[in-house]
């Protein structure tokens, strides 16, 4: 019995996993057990900030390891303290909550969310369609993904949904009634698709009015992918909550909650908590990966951002019948297509290059923030390759 049949025989299928099974992985690469090697514009979906295998991410867990791996939070632990310096320093947020995941971390957000909004007589928390801010009940309860909702319901009360960039309905349904409102400046699994600078400026215009909390959802976007910290940056704008996790581990489980000074007491000890949270060997690996922000890296993510979008638009200009749109900001681009991007995603791979789909029609491409011009080029010629073959499909 070989892997894949293994695989579906012992493990709940809820993947559609890629024909790979993968030996190891270095920088922007990854080696399948047969020996082939894919250039990786996945990056384990936007979490392995530095590629794989990054030397002083593997130093440092080395380190940590001979010392200790786990204690608790009933500990003090210079890790952690070492990492959320590093953190409000990098945001100019007031406190920070250490999580496992981005799902952990908006399941915290919601909770002070409904706490504050219970302290000022404020009960409904207002999403937007596309949003995706992950699998459990408070994360499904604020997103309208038909297929991971069927049949799980009810979710929490209290929560209602508008149209994404709809500036109407956000005057028609955010009243003194709100206690937060929550959104990704630029959706991931929703396609890739940017918050309309009108659309934000309306709904921080309404924050000021009605005095409710906007959470912004950067764990896809967060830690340095589009060529900022924060994609809220773009914007010149200030949220009162953030929620990060993916690249900021550097590819272990961490995930964070960012709240203004106005929120940093709204927990009492005790309140709320984490067993694995703020893992002292993750907090290693994120302070690499905040570092090298810090020391460039941040500035090379918007120098080889514009490079990416440059050969995406040049793909666009040739083949228009297949590529409505080049979307995205500095690392996390995407291709809307005029049809499924599902094809488009299985000719790239068999031309050895690692993607995947968002939001049906578009192609999704979240390279490691080292990425260069080399694997942007072999993305460039496999796409060509791609297109010349879906354009004979069509």
């Amino acid at each position: 019995m070989n892997i894949f049949d293994q695989e579906n025989a012992s493990i709940l299928q809820t993947y559609k996993r890629l024909p790979i099974s993968i030996d190891r992985a270095k920088g922007c690469y990854i080696y399948d057990d047969e020996g082939n090697e894919y250039v990786d514009f996945l990056a384990g979906i936007a979490v392995n900030a530095l590629g794989h295998s990054h030397n002083e991410i593997i130093e440092v867990v080395t380190d940590q390891i001979s010392k200790y791996m786990h204690v608790s939070n009933y500990f003090y632990q210079k890790p952690q303290v070492e990492l959320a310096e590093s953190l409000k320093h990098l945001s100019g947020f007031s406190k920070v909550f250490f999580t496992n995941s981005g799902t952990e971390s908006m399941e915290g957000a919601l909770k002070i969310a409904r706490k504050w909004g219970n302290e000022n007589a404020k009960k409904e928390i207002i999403a937007f369609t596309g949003g995706f801010h992950g699998r459990t009940y408070g994360a499904l309860s604020i997103m309208d993904k038909p297929h991971y909702k069927s049949n799980m319901g009810p979710f929490l009360p209290n929560t209602r949904i508008l149209n994404y960039n709809d500036i109407s309905q956000l005057e028609e349904y955010i009243d003194e009634d709100t206690a937060a409102v929550v959104l990704e400046f630029l959706q991931g699994e929703g396609g890739i698709r940017l918050a309309d600078k009108v659309f934000i400026e309306k709904l921080f215009e309404l924050r000021d009015k009605f005095k409710f909390l906007i959470v912004a959802d950067e764990i896809q976007s967060g830690i340095g992918r589009t060529g900022k910290y924060f994609a809220y940056e773009h914007y010149n704008v200030i949220p009162d909550i953030v929620t990060l996790a993916k690249g900021m581990g550097g590819g272990l489980p961490l995930g964070a909650i960012l709240t203004s000074e106005e929120l940093s007491n709204i927990f009492e000890k005790g309140m709320h908590g984490t067993t694995y949270g703020g893992n002292a060997v993750a907090c290693r690996t994120g302070k690499v990966v905040i570092d090298k922000l810090r020391s460039g890296l941040i500035d090379e993510v918007d120098v080889i951002g514009a490079y990416l979008e440059e050969k995406l638009e040049l793909i666009k200009k040739q083949y228009p019948n297949i590529i409505k749109e080049v979307r995205g900001l500095g690392l996390m681009r995407g291709l809307l297509l005029n049809q499924n991007a599902a094809p488009l995603m299985e000719k790239l791979l068999d031309h050895r290059v690692i993607t995947n789909v968002a939001s049906g029609d578009v192609l999704r491409l979240v390279p490691p923030l080292i990425v260069s011009r080399k694997e942007i080029d072999l993305l460039y010629q496999a796409l060509i390759y791609s297109m010349k073959e879906l354009e004979k499909e069509l």
